[in-house]
């Protein structure tokens, strides 16, 4: 186990240095932040020092290699539009991203996972084919206009519920979180249940697929033989067993929440991480979207590790020498 986990680490490691390359190189290519960053009425001595101050007149090779010593301490460089270390300005949105994003995450689990269970086991019930017919909906509607609708109905027309901003903030652990205040909670309801469809519906229909393929195999038939009570067959043999693909879909979508909620964020103005990088990519702060590029690479490869550590607690047959 130990041999394994360290050679994981090590293919890890191989996966986060080829990325660095090619989010390195990508950014580098796209646009020229110089031709937004510099007023056009400096002379050129004045531009040269500007460039200079920038780090961006030196050869991209040697930029890649200061960005890469940079990278092993932690350091991805100043921001050219907040004028601070651009790790610094990612951090201090994470929180509203991070909590949104587990908001969003324990609303599709609660919801599609009895959902997906519910259908599987009375497939032929109108209930069940009502459910599915809605899991196709939350597929097939984009984001952004479902988002239009919940600000729409919930906070035009009836007035329930806030349409934009973060709410109210509490300090927990030297960090302000929002889902601590029922001002803020408000706030994140309608943004999480929109990031949420998506996941409901996949994590539903997937939950209903294993229960579907599980209740065939002879050990749950033998536990109904054996006379066992129908919840402890559900939850015992039945949920632990369907639980493996579910759990590499929620741990693979969580990351996807924090990385793709950009939309969800700009239609309710949530002030995390994905509005962060437009306002950057729309002014060409490559420190910044270069660092969040590779958090997200980090989260992505520490979730797939994780995923393969809780595959063995669900399923002892399934070991990680087998999967590497």
């Amino acid at each position: 186990m130990v041999t394994t986990l360290i050679r994981r680490a090590i293919q890890a490691g191989f996966v986060i240095l080829a990325m660095t390359l090619i989010v390195f190189v990508g950014i580098n290519v796209i646009g020229n932040p110089v031709d937004i960053l510099i007023n056009p009425d400096l002379n050129q001595a004045e531009r040269a020092q500007v460039i200079a101050n920038l780090g961006l007149d030196k050869p991209l090779w040697q930029q890649y290699l200061s960005f890469l010593h940079g990278l092993t301490q932690g350091d991805f460089g100043n921001s050219f539009v907040y004028h601070k270390p651009a790790l610094d300005v990612i951090i201090e949105r994470l929180p509203a991203t991070l909590e949104l994003a587990l908001c969003a995450m324990v609303i599709a689990i609660v919801v599609g996972i009895p959902l997906g269970l519910y259908a599987g086991l009375y497939p032929r019930r109108i209930s069940s084919r009502i459910i599915m017919t809605g899991s196709i909906f939350g597929f097939s509607l984009p984001t952004f206009w479902v988002g239009l609708m919940l600000i729409l109905v919930f906070a035009v027309e009836l007035g329930w519920l806030p349409s934009n901003g973060r709410g109210d903030t509490v300090m927990f652990l030297g960090v302000n979180w929002s889902f601590l205040t029922a001002n803020g909670l408000s706030h994140m309801l309608l943004p999480a249940l929109n990031l949420a469809l998506f996941k409901t519906s996949l994590i539903l229909r997937l939950t209903r697929a294993g229960v579907q393929e599980v209740i065939a195999q002879d050990f749950v038939k033998f536990a109904h033989a054996k006379g066992l009570h129908e919840s402890r067959v559900i939850f015992v043999h039945v949920l632990k067993n369907l639980m493996i693909p579910v759990v590499t879909i929620i741990g693979l979508e969580f990351g996807s929440l924090i990385a793709y909620s950009v939309v969800t964020e700009s239609i309710f103005g949530w002030p995390g991480m994905g509005k962060l990088i437009i306002d950057s990519i729309n002014l060409l702060d490559r420190p910044v979207i270069v660092a969040y590029l590779m958090m997200m690479v980090i989260l992505f490869v520490s979730l797939n590790f994780i995923i393969d550590i809780c595959y063995t607690l669900l399923d002892p047959r399934v070991r990680l020498e087998g999967k590497g």
